[in-house]
């Protein structure tokens, strides 16, 4: 594996598996994200068909030689756009769709909120934050032969997120009716999550975030699983 701290110390070194290469998922992560793979085919009719125009677009843009890009939005970029965008990546790799690049932001920057971290790592997903202030960034890693993600709080629009030819995918049903436009999206498509932080400082706090975690890695492994069926 890549040990999480010679990536805070190399931070802005280059470096990528073979493109090729399946992931080796984490120990921990690998039952998760076979449990997920296996929900994915028992999802109701009416949410298929939300999570089918995903995957045709997906699907589309890989059959035609071009990279796929998908921004998942919602407000504050703090709880289900960066689920989205961690379990969209797991699922895109773990069904060989390479060309497949996911980002996430918000309509305001804020943080990462901790319960998301945490819910991460009960999924078996090691997160490391590398550094402070009120929003921090985090190294994010699932597979061993694969370098982390950064995670942190930022607008869809800005670095390092794409500025044209992506997927705006709205997590969040508010700021899907609040932001009429999506600068540079070339598709948009709701996918409209509960927000978990109902539970916040509650006793279902953990499980709540749990079931969304769980919920939204299940339909990424269908969107990526359909476009893996889509794709030439």
């Amino acid at each position: 594996m890549y040990p999480l701290v010679t990536f805070v110390t190399l931070f802005g070194v280059a470096m990528t598996a073979n493109a090729a290469d399946r992931p080796e998922l984490l120990e921990a992560v690998d039952p998760v994200a076979t449990d997920m793979a296996s929900a994915a085919t028992e999802l109701p009719a009416d949410r298929r068909e939300i999570l089918d125009r995903a995957a045709r677009y997906v699907a589309e843009n890989l059959n035609a030689g071009e990279e796929v890009q998908l921004t998942f939005i919602c407000t504050h970029n703090s709880r289900r756009s960066h689920l989205a965008q961690i379990w969209a990546q797991v699922a895109a790799d773990y069904y060989g769709l390479d060309g497949v690049k996911t980002y996430s932001g918000g309509t305001e920057a804020t943080a990462c909120n901790p319960r998301t971290v945490r819910a991460l790592r009960r999924a078996g997903i090691e997160v490391v934050r590398f550094s402070e202030g009120t929003n921090p960034k985090y190294l994010v890693q699932y597979a061993e032969n694969r370098a982390p993600h950064t995670v942190f709080s930022k607008v869809y629009k800005e670095s390092p997120n794409p500025q044209s030819d992506y997927a705006a995918m709205m997590c969040c049903s508010d700021v899907d009716e609040r932001c009429p436009v999506v600068f540079g999206a070339e598709a948009r498509i709701p996918l409209h999550y509960i927000d978990p932080k109902v539970a916040d400082d509650s006793p279902d706090e953990a499980e709540t975030y749990d079931e969304r975690c769980r919920q939204i890695g299940t339909e990424m492994f269908y969107v990526m699983n359909k476009a893996a069926e889509l794709t030439d």
